[in-house]
Parts: structure tokens; sequence; C-alpha cells
């Protein structure tokens, strides 16, 4: 079974096909610059590499893209279209309609288009993906994966905000959480580490890149996450605020004379890492301004560190206790030095770290010391198989 796994971003379209009876990647690619006449295509399969500049004024022709690279005569890796069996979209806002993952029909389309006012970059994007699909590949079963959906198990104390009541209803202003898919699978990849059920164990699992979240996992279900109402909330993240005082808006609004569209573009693009140390949003760096003695940069070290920590130990007192403290995602696999700051002088609360195994790269990981009353690891994420995988339980027969 071959399962085509498509992300369409605003801008972007990464594909990957994956052989189900293997579960390896065949081939993937990336579209970057949707939407413009200088659009670039970077395609993989084995030992071939290859980019190319396209004009690509939209998705439909992304996706035409990636499908003349996996079925080129010389180095594509199916002959045609009937070889492609099913297709799973990344889809990032269900709303509260979505707890799992679906085979897409009319209806789900319509309720995913009722989301695109809680994800207005994002979810047009993944209606385009699909809909291209249906033009290009009529009658191949797709399936969305929402990044929302896991996190539907919190319960109202967690999801709700202290608004009126009127506002959830009518409007559905939530928590919602998001990197669901992530989090998924580096629960279960956990889980399968330890040698005991997801059921059995209490997780907080700390996806870390440009964008930030870190989620409370009990007995596998989502039981809180950091991300609320969209993703800006929550961990100070690459350029993003994460969770500030809601009245500084008003004062920007009021004493600055600032717009909405100021405000935004302020708490989304410009602050975070790069707001605070004036730099970068690459924590990278970042850290390398700090080691060279610049202090912003090292007081956006710090600060990313610190409000990591806060929500640890939130997490750990909501479930009562935790087994495992997971990393994850571009800063959570490879920052070294970040997870070390974020679990320091935790030690009396039975987290403990290995230096040595801490250093360590690739693979999933324990870097916790044997004293350690808390595993900590190391677990590469990988949405994209996890896409595969849900496509293949729902259509797979």
């Amino acid at each position: 079974m071959n399962v085509l796994v498509l992300n369409a971003g605003s801008s972007s379209l990464k594909y990957q096909l994956f052989n189900m009876q293997t579960g390896e990647v065949s081939a993937k690619g990336v579209c970057d610059r949707v939407g413009t006449t200088e659009a670039l295509h970077v395609y993989e399969a084995g030992e071939v590499e290859q980019e190319e500049q396209l004009s690509l004024l939209n998705h439909l022709e992304a996706i035409k893209a990636a499908v003349a690279a996996l079925t080129h005569p010389h180095h594509g890796v199916i002959q045609d279209l009937s070889e492609i069996n099913a297709i799973g979209h990344r889809v990032v806002h269900g709303g509260d309609y979505f707890v799992e993952s679906v085979v897409i029909d009319d209806e789900v389309i319509a309720r995913i288009e009722e989301c695109v006012g809680l994800a207005p970059l994002h979810n047009p994007a993944g209606l385009a993906g699909i809909r291209a699909c249906v033009e290009l590949m009529e009658g191949t079963p797709q399936v969305a994966v929402f990044d929302t959906s896991f996190h539907q198990t919190m319960p109202a104390k967690a999801y709700r905000y202290p608004l009126p009541t009127k506002y959830f209803e009518d409007l559905k202003i939530r928590r919602y959480g998001f990197h669901g898919t992530s989090h998924r699978y580096v629960a279960q990849r956990a889980a399968e580490f330890l040698g005991k059920p997801v059921e059995d164990l209490r997780l907080i699992t700390c996806h870390l890149g440009n964008g930030c979240s870190i989620a409370a996992i009990n007995k596998g279900k989502s039981v809180d996450t950091s991300m609320g109402f969209t993703p800006l909330d929550g961990l100070m993240m690459g350029t993003r605020t994460g969770s500030i005082d809601p009245a500084i808006l008003l004062y920007l609004e009021d004493y600055q004379g600032m717009s909405a569209e100021d405000i935004n573009k302020l708490l989304n693009k410009e602050s975070g890492l790069l707001g605070v140390s004036e730099l970068s949003n690459d924590l990278r760096d970042v850290g390398t301004a700090a080691k060279d003695g610049n202090e912003k940069a090292q007081l956006a070290i710090d600060m990313y560190a610190y409000y990591a920590k806060r929500f640890i130990g939130s997490y750990t007192f909501a479930m009562g206790a935790v087994d495992a403290i997971v990393f994850t995602a571009g800063v959570g696999e490879n920052a070294v030095d970040m997870r070390q700051m974020m679990l320091e002088g935790l030690e009396e609360q039975g987290i403990i770290i290995d230096a040595e195994l801490n250093a360590k790269r690739g693979g999933d990981r324990s870097i916790s010391a044997d004293e350690s009353a808390v595993k900590v690891l190391v677990i590469p994420t990988n949405e994209e198989l996890m896409i595969a995988q849900d496509v293949k339980s729902l259509v797979g027969s």
C-alpha cells in the first residue's frame, strides 16, 4: 500500500510517499513560495536529489509538480497515479468537530471550511490540497488528520477560558491546542521505549522548535496543553510571545496607537527569541551570541528555558506526578544545553539528567541518570508517519 502524505501550508507544500508494507519513505519533496512564479521544488528519492525553480501559482500546480516527480520515467518511484492507494492530509484546525482522523467526504470538507475563521492562514491551504487531489486523483481515498484532534480529550476545566459562557457557545472561544499529531506520536514511541502501555503512563511531551508547545498526557490522553485558541498561546517561541498579560494589547492600542494588524504582527512575527535578542529567531544563532557575551541573547535563552520549566512544573502538579518527560522537534531533539537548562535544579523532584547521555545525538534515547525517578527521553517526531499510519488504519483494507 502506497500512502501520499501532504502538508499544505499557506505558501508551501510538503509531501512524502510511504510504502506501508515496509514503513519506509519512497520519496519526498517540498515546494516553497507556492503562489509565485519563482517557486522552488526540491525532490528526493533514494540517492536522487533534484532542485528546480517553477511557476506554481496555487496548490493544484504544486501537487501536479509533486506527482510529475513521483511518476518521472527516470527518477520517479511509481509508474502512474493508480499506484497511490490513499492520501493523508495534515489539517491544522478541526474545531471541536473531530476527535480523531477521518475519511474525507463532503461533510468533512464543510466542517473544515467552518473552521477557516479559527485558522485563516492554514485551513484554506489544507482545503486547497484536498480539492486538488480530488481533481487529480478522483476516487482515491483521502484522510484528514487534525493538529487539534488529539487535544479534544481535555476536560472542560482545562479547555474553557473564564469568559462569559456565550462566547464559548456562540463563538467557540476555547483552548484547542496544536501539534497534536506530534504529541500523540512521541507519546506512543515513549511508551514503546519504556516497555509499558501508554495507558499506564503520565507523560509531559515537549514539542520545541520555532513553534513550541507542551502537553500533559495521562493514560494516553491529552489532559492539558500550552497552546490555546491559537498557536500563539503558551511558551515563548522563535518569533511568538507565548502567554502575556492581555491588557498589554489594550495599552499598546491606547498609548501607542497600534492597530490590530500591527499588534498581530508584533505578537506573531517580531517577538520571542527574535524580539528579546534582537538578533534571530534561531536558537543556535542566539546561543552562539550568548556564549560570546551578548546579554540580550543570554536573557532570551534564559526566558525560553524558564517558560518551558514553568509549564513542566504545572503539568506535573496537574497530573499528580510524572513518569517521563519527552523532548522532540528541532530544539527538543538537538539543543543539548537547552534541555539541561529546562530541567536544571529539579534533582529534589526526582528529575536528573545524565550529562554524557544528554550530549549524545540521534534516535530514540534516554538522557536521564540511573537514579532519576522520572525518565527523561528524546524521541524524534515523525508526524508524517503518524498520518500515514492513520490512513492505513482507516482505509487500508
